[in-house]
């Protein structure tokens, strides 16, 4: 794509990676299911991925990508350690209501 065609889809895509991102944070407040707010985070992440590769895009640079790159990296891992966290929850309490988790004694 051309610096002209991309100079016209420059707001749309940071208008809707502001739109992912509020979206997450609306899940993450409101829900109250575990993997629910898991899920709210990993969006987040993605919409500020999407911002990186916009902003590195308009500006020609590698900067954003190599970002998102290691952006990606560590979101794979908290969704490795927050599924196992929730599944060792799960067997324990038999819920994963974030409301009922107010305590962590066995």
């Amino acid at each position: 794509m051309s610096n002209e065609g991309f100079a016209t889809l420059f707001p749309v895509m940071i208008g809707l990676s502001g739109v992912l991102f509020t979206l997450g944070v609306i899940g993450v407040l409101v829900r109250r299911n575990a993997i629910i707010i898991f899920m709210s985070v990993e969006l987040m992440l993605n919409a500020a991925n999407l911002a990186f590769v916009t902003f590195a895009r308009s500006f020609n640079h590698l900067d954003g990508q190599i970002f998102v790159f290691f952006v990606m990296v560590v979101a794979a891992a908290e969704v490795a350690v927050g599924l196992a966290l929730i599944v060792t929850i799960f067997r324990s309490k038999q819920s994963i209501n974030v409301d009922d988790l107010h305590s962590l004694k066995g």
